[in-house]
């Protein structure tokens, strides 16, 4: 993946982002810095395409004289016209084959691209977690995912077909128009003459084909789009029961998890019936189509047929024909059903990208933030410095007022407050997460935050890379590894290091805690931030991590969140987080 991340759309940065479009989310890829070798891709695939088209070219004129030769008994001209078969068949084999391969590979390459710029947004300036917390787009894993994989194989695949069946359609009308002939017919004494009338009746075919689809499955749309939607809130209902196993089965929780999956799967149930009931009426109105396809071309050729105007063989070449220009007019109804399912997939990346692009508006425009919101920026300052910091929830409403905090290195200090004062809030600001309030804050330009949560995230993985986080794997040797797990006496995890596990699941939350310790020890931050960090630990090893703690990193500044009177021995600080409405109060 590269650098260098270009918008997800070409209005990433406007300030208008209910503009995004579909071509808007198409048109990047191919004005990006792989521009080049995508659009020679793309050429090479598109003449294949082409290849094609000529090909059916070759099969139509080889049908007017492998009937020809049947019809007149002409042993040398069937046995010519086999022959004939084999090599352009032959061709066909090459060249399909070829074609899928090199438009697979320009999906694959798109979607790279695609996925790249999508996970670097979705990952960058905290928008993941904005979107979580405001609630702004439900499922951004699927949309990254499915709706990209769909984006570019779908677009490609409609756009590439389109094109040939537009050159097929002008290629193919050209042949009907020459060897169909006009259709002269008299009319209360009046002569009445159709040139091309083939070309007007298959025009005329998919034409009333076409209304009556779109009338029938335009609501396939939303439908589709409420499928993708329900289809992965029961996927994400499902990943929850696993990851959170043993307190579903420590509560009993069985039966109600049950029960929420039957009523999530319920929902797929209910759409899928939807979907049910417009397939079936497509498939009424295709199967119909497809029929008098095949009997129509010959009924409408049978006067001029009848009358001798042409053979036998130019009648099947006609039929033939008239098959493919019908074919092309028809592209509306053969691909509405996918249509329908790109469209849902624009839908909802469009949704997304506009949950992307609108989180600062959306913090910008809450009451919350009226005056400016919390300003943290990075300076030359020695310490981290708050100045009149305010917070606040998302609606206004003053949650608590810490004001002017100096924590200089090597500080010492404890947080407390009832619940629900916002002691975490105030952590969350510090951490540049959490903008509604008033006030400013100042983070030195080298200094190194760390902040330990409650439940600290442990990927899925090794060992090394789960003490690492967020560093990388190889950015400490073995041996630091096997030092910080004995100094947390986790010795038992010593030779673990590259077993591959689900460690939230493996790991006690005693254990858990503790390899956080081991992530603070390893990484050695100027800062470092607990909240709560000790809850699942008996007294004796809270009391043997802290004193872990100030002794490893002595120059280091605590700050932790805790309700323990026994952490107060490990701190020479206090700061008091008091509720607004409690102050009004009093």
């Amino acid at each position: 993946m590269n650098d260098k991340v270009a918008p997800l759309h070409t209005s990433a940065k406007s300030t208008d982002p209910s503009k995004v479009t579909a071509w808007s989310l198409i048109k990047p890829y191919w004005v990006s810095e792989e521009r080049w070798s995508a659009l020679g891709l793309l050429a090479l695939v598109i003449a294949l395409n082409m290849l094609l088209v000529y090909l059916n070219v070759q099969f139509n004129t080889w049908n007017r004289e492998f009937y020809d030769a049947l019809a007149g008994k002409n042993a040398s001209q069937f046995l010519h016209a086999m022959f004939q078969f084999s090599y352009l068949a032959s061709a066909y084999i090459v060249i399909v084959t070829a074609r899928t391969w090199f438009r697979q590979l320009v999906e694959i390459r798109w979607r790279t691209w695609l996925t790249t710029r999508f996970v670097e947004r979705w990952l960058g300036d905290f928008a993941f977690y904005r979107i979580e917390r405001d609630r702004l787009a439900d499922n951004p894993d699927q949309r990254i995912s499915d709706d990209l994989e769909s984006l570019a194989s779908t677009t490609l695949s409609l756009s590439l077909d389109l094109l040939s069946t537009v050159v097929t359609l002008f290629t193919f009308a050209s042949i009907l128009w020459h060897i169909g002939g006009p259709l002269t017919f008299t009319v209360a004494s009046t002569t009445i003459t159709i040139p091309g009338y083939m070309v007007w009746a298959a025009a005329l075919y998919a034409f009333v084909g076409s209304l009556v689809m779109l009338r029938f499955g335009r609501p396939l749309v939303a439908i589709n789009y409420q499928k993708q939607r329900v289809e992965a809130n029961f996927r994400y209902f499902l990943i929850r029961v696993r990851e959170n196993s043993e307190q579903i089965a420590f509560y009993g929780g069985a039966p109600t998890e049950r029960k929420q999956a039957r009523t999530t799967f319920q929902a797929i149930v209910d759409n899928w019936r939807g979907i049910m009931t417009y397939t079936k009426r497509l498939t009424i109105v295709n199967a119909f189509y497809n029929q008098l396809a095949s009997v129509f071309p010959i009924f409408a050729a049978a006067p001029r047929y009848m009358a001798g105007a042409y053979p036998i063989g130019t009648l099947f070449q006609i039929a033939d024909a008239f098959g493919t220009v019908s074919e092309s007019f028809s592209w509306f109804i053969s691909s509405f059903t996918t249509l329908a399912g790109w469209r849902a997939t624009v839908n909802r990346l469009r949704e997304f990208v506009r949950s992307i692009d609108e989180q600062h508006t959306r913090e910008a425009m809450s009451p919350a933030t009226e005056h400016g919101g919390i300003n943290r920026h990075v300076t030359d300052t020695p310490t981290l410095k708050t100045h009149d910091l305010v917070l606040a929830l998302p609606n206004g409403a003053v949650l608590s007022r810490p004001g002017s905090l100096d924590l200089r290195k090597g500080a010492r200090v404890i947080v407390r407050g009832a619940s629900g004062t916002g002691k975490s809030t105030l952590l969350r600001a510090l951490a540049g997460l959490w903008p509604f309030g008033e006030g400013s804050i100042e983070v030195p330009v080298d200094a190194k935050l760390l902040f330990v949560p409650q439940v600290s995230y442990i990927p899925v993985g090794t060992l090394r890379a789960a003490i690492a986080y967020p560093a990388e794997a190889k950015a400490f040797t073995d041996d630091a590894y096997r030092a910080v797990l004995r100094k947390v006496k986790l010795d038992d995890y010593v030779g673990d290091l590259d077993a591959d596990a689900h460690w939230t699941q493996r790991l006690s939350p005693g254990e858990q805690q503790r390899l956080a310790f081991a992530r603070v020890l390893l990484q050695q931050p100027d800062y470092v931030f607990l909240d709560e960090s000790t809850s699942a630990l008996d007294t004796p090893t809270e009391r043997f991590v802290y004193e872990l703690l100030l002794r490893e990193l002595p120059d280091a500044a605590i700050v932790s969140v805790a309700h323990r009177e026994s952490l107060d021995a490990f701190h020479t600080e206090t700061i008091m987080i008091v509720r607004e409405s409690e102050t009004a109060a009093a």
